[in-house]
């Protein structure tokens, strides 16, 4: 009896975290593209996305908070991004697709780093529209 319990449990729990994760069309909208300029406030290194909050200061001299989704943790330090590369102060510029609510959300397509250098921010098999180093 205990361990019918102990695996309906698991079953529950895991049928949770499942359902939490997402695909891209589920929030976000491929013709809502994105570009700007920030500053990385902070970074939260969380599964299943990391999520990069970035200011971004308009013309008028107020500051848009924006939260942007990238890939897994593993996947982006993969990809060469450090706790260090992303750290609070960082101007970046990113690209990608805004949230269909209209809020300041977006799934991050790539970044780039204030030396130029170029990171892909997504994971495979998104959904999201033209995902680098996988073609067209």
């Amino acid at each position: 009896m205990k361990v019918v319990a102990i695996a309906g449990l698991s079953l529950l729990l895991g049928a949770t975290a499942v359902s939490a994760h997402h695909a891209f069309a589920a929030e976000f909208d491929a013709n809502r593209p994105v570009n700007f300029k920030g500053t990385v406030a902070r970074v939260e290194w969380v599964n299943p996305h990391v999520w990069i909050h970035v200011d971004v200061k308009k013309t008028d001299g107020s500051v848009e908070k924006w939260a942007i989704e990238g890939g897994t943790p593993n996947v982006l330090f993969r990809r060469g991004f450090t706790r260090q590369s992303l750290a609070a102060g960082t101007e970046i510029v990113v690209d990608g697709y805004q949230a269909k609510d209209g809020s300041r959300r977006a799934n991050g397509r790539e970044m780039t780093l204030p030396d130029g250098k170029k990171l892909f921010l997504g994971s495979t098999g998104t959904g999201a529209p033209f995902e680098l180093g996988r073609g067209k």
